[in-house]
């Protein structure tokens, strides 16, 4: 085999055909939609001039990504923008309580809670790289830094509303609340505090940065390097299956849900393969809201203008009500919302004077609720008078997400539940390969899930290489 086809030019996709056009295989990208990033796009979303992230928009995990540092990313056209301060969550007093780029500000800002914050965060920070290379890739293999990561499992397996018993604070509390729901798992549900500790140590390790002028700098900066090794992608190409493609000879990579790859590819995979696929959780969505504004948003607190990262919801306490209701299938009254607002540090994002902004809250899979209403709330409750500064909104149920990205399942913007079983066996046992020869699964629906670091695909073309040397 000499050749690659790359069903699907998201992150992972676009870096599975990296890898592999490295490797010296002749690479051609097949992607369903006109343009190509899947959810890291950029689109003039609402007015003229106003560019929106159509699904992503700040990237710890992109800037901390093993795989992206290999690349000459600025060279290839991707600039990372740091904004002074990672994240804000503001507070029913009107403060905010601020995720710092340094553990010495970090322990000035939690104050009685400062010390236990930089034990828990401190050794992934400070050995970043290690960390990262065994904590985004299969958790089912002999760890490089054992004991590294036998701390960081120890917390990361605990459930979040009891690994924050170790905070004495409230401030503190909230803080590691609004990290840990990017997990969309309820906070009494294992592994609910790992993306919480992850991104609590990406602040002061890589930052939370943005892409510089939009996150499309992402998947176009791939695309770039992909053309480099003389790889090319064919847009507005949808594959329905397999048997659409002369396939012989030829590595096949899908970046796909594992719903659709089922659909794409179920004759040539195992009863048991097929399913694995069939038993695969979906976790909950995401209800989105892209605003034009006509000035930054009017945040009660300052605090929250040092950030492009914004988790508004309260204290600890309404957020893990908040998203215990969204798992069990219901809507928050008052949902936890995440608001990015780029354009603060990023002047390419809207005209002069003017300003974009993004927010999201979670909804149970598949939800036809209109949240509009709650998401403007939960922002006017500690930005009063928010509403006066909209010029325009463009609303995206999940059903409108997953319909611009098939990927996107019922509006699950992590490629599948966070569950245990789901960190273990993602899909099943085999992760990538599908024990159809040649055939490779790359998307978020692999380890290590969700999150645009390109570290799916990554590790699905190594797969595939070494699959192909012991061939030959």
């Amino acid at each position: 085999m000499n050749r690659a086809i790359v069903i699907g030019a998201g992150v992972n996709g676009l870096s599975a055909a990296v890898v592999l056009a490295e490797a010296g295989l002749a690479v051609e990208v097949l992607e369903a939609e006109a343009q190509a990033g899947g959810a890291a796009r950029t689109m003039e979303l609402t007015l003229p001039g106003f560019r929106h992230d159509f699904g992503s928009s700040v990237y710890p995990m992109g800037a901390g990504s093993p795989f992206f540092r290999k690349l000459p990313l600025a060279e290839l056209g991707l600039t990372w923008v740091q904004g002074d301060a990672a994240a804000a969550h503001p507070m029913e007093d009107g403060t905010a309580v601020v995720l710092e780029n340094s553990f010495a500000a970090q322990e000035g800002e939690l104050g009685a809670d400062g010390r236990t914050w930089t034990r828990l965060m401190r050794p992934a920070a400070e050995r970043w790289w290690d960390f990262a290379e065994d904590a985004l890739r299969p958790p089912l293999h002999v760890p490089a830094h054992p004991l590294l990561m036998a701390r960081f499992g120890a917390y990361g397996v605990l459930p979040a509303a009891m690994l924050v018993r170790r905070f004495r604070t409230e401030r503190a509390r909230a803080l590691f609340s609004g990290m840990a729901a990017h997990s969309l798992l309820a906070f009494d549900q294992p592994m609910s505090s790992a993306v919480g500790l992850i991104f609590g140590a990406t602040a002061p390790a890589v930052g939370w940065p943005v892409a510089k002028g939009g996150a499309q700098a992402i998947p176009d900066a791939l695309i770039r390097r992909l053309e480099q090794l003389g790889g090319t992608v064919r847009t507005s190409c949808r594959v329905g299956s397999l048997e659409q493609l002369d396939t012989r000879d030829a590595v096949v990579m899908c970046d796909v849900s594992a719903r659709e790859f089922l659909k794409i590819a179920g004759g040539r995979l195992s009863a048991n393969y097929r399913r694995s696929l069939e038993r695969f959780q979906f976790g909950p969505g995401a209800f989105k809201v892209d605003y034009a504004l006509s000035e930054p948003i009017p945040w009660s607190a300052a605090a929250c203008r040092r950030a492009m990262t914004v988790h508004v919801g309260g204290s600890f306490t309404e957020i893990a009500q908040a998203e215990s209701e969204v798992w069990r299938g219901k809507h928050s009254a008052k949902p936890f919302v995440l608001v990015t607002q780029p354009s603060l540090y990023d002047s390419l994002r809207a005209p002069a004077g003017k300003h974009t902004a993004w927010a999201y809250c979670h909804v149970p899979n598949g939800s036809r609720e209109d949240r509009t209403g709650p998401i403007e709330a939960q922002i006017e409750r500690f930005a009063p008078g928010f509403r006066d500064c909209v010029l325009a909104r463009r609303v995206f149920a999940p059903s409108d997400l997953e319909a611009m990205d098939a990927n996107l399942v019922g509006g699950d913007v992590n490629g599948g539940a966070f569950t245990l079983k789901q960190v273990l066996l993602r899909p099943g046992v085999r992760s990538y390969s599908t024990g159809s020869p040649g055939l490779y699964l790359c998307s978020a629906s692999t380890p290590p899930g969700g999150g645009v670091h390109g570290m799916c695909g990554y590790h699905a073309a190594q797969t595939a290489l070494r699959d192909l040397r012991l061939r030959r």
